[in-house]
């Protein structure tokens, strides 16, 4: 009975301990697992920490990268403007050029029309001396085979410097002296460049001279001996304000519908014709 007893004590004491030792175990367990979460966690850290240096040191290459970009973009537009201007420089001179070989180019032709005259008049045969006759007043007597000097004929001056002087005269106001030296200018040189402008502004000429017959029969002149003219659209604008100077409504309408629907828009001398064609019509109205 005894030893039953002690049996049934033992089987007891056991059942006692036996949940104290498995909760220990549970306990370490846990204990294990947060230890092992605050490993990873810890590494994670350290990964996240060592990621943001990262992409602290790709987003600096990445400015640097930017900052190079921006600075060669801002270098290639300050090397193409420079580029561009010593294009434009040179467009000028160029131009600049054009316009000297064009004015040499007239100055060597109005030589080459002088110098022959020249020549030709300056080689007048000489008259025959006769050895009886007296001396001359200076107390010398002629030679024979001596030539008698003369004045060229001809302008005596450059194409360009004719023109110059005309146009000198018709900004002065001087319209007598402008037509003269512009009529000049057209029959010395009437194939010139400039021989459209220069009848051009004989039509200015008489115009600014309030003799508007002579003005709108030179405008008119102009346009039916220069067709290719580029100041063509002026000389019809010209026409029609004259006309209506004249008096002469339907001449002028006529010259401002002309310069309207043949012209570009674009020339003021064309916005000024509809500008005036337009006055008209509402006064006809």
């Amino acid at each position: 009975m005894r030893r039953i007893t002690l049996s049934l004590v033992a089987f007891a004491l056991l059942a006692a301990t036996a949940p104290a030792g498995a909760a220990n175990r549970e306990h370490e367990q846990i204990l294990a697992d947060i230890r092992m979460l605050q490993e990873q966690n810890q590494r994670l850290q350290l990964a996240l920490v060592t990621l943001a240096e990262a992409l602290k040191t790709v987003g600096a290459k990445i400015d640097e990268s930017n900052a190079a970009t921006r600075k060669g973009f801002a270098d290639q537009k300050l090397l193409t403007d420079a580029v561009a201007g010593d294009l434009r420089v040179l467009r000028e001179k160029l131009d600049e050029t054009n316009v000297r070989l064009t004015s040499l180019s007239q100055d060597v032709d109005g030589l080459r029309e002088i110098i022959p005259q020249a020549v030709s008049a300056s080689t007048v045969p000489a008259t025959p001396v006769d050895p009886s006759a007296p001396p001359t007043p200076g107390g010398t007597t002629p030679s024979a085979g001596a030539p008698v000097p003369a004045a060229p004929a001809g302008t005596g001056t450059t194409p360009k410097r004719l023109y110059d002087t005309a146009y000198a005269d018709y900004t002065a106001g001087q319209w007598s002296l402008a037509v003269q030296g512009f009529e000049t200018y057209l029959k010395t040189y009437p194939k010139s460049d400039l021989a459209d402008d220069a009848q051009y502004y004989v039509g200015e000429s008489h115009s600014g001279d309030s003799k508007f017959r002579e003005a709108v029969a030179a405008y008119e002149r102009m346009i039916r001996d220069y067709p290719q003219s580029d100041i063509l659209p002026e000389a019809w604008y010209k026409v029609g304000i004259t006309y209506e100077r004249l008096a002469q409504p339907d001449r002028a309408r006529t010259a401002y519908e002309f310069a309207v629907k043949t012209f570009p828009e674009s020339n003021d001398a064309v916005r000024l014709s509809k500008q005036r064609l337009d006055g008209l019509n509402r006064r006809q109205r």
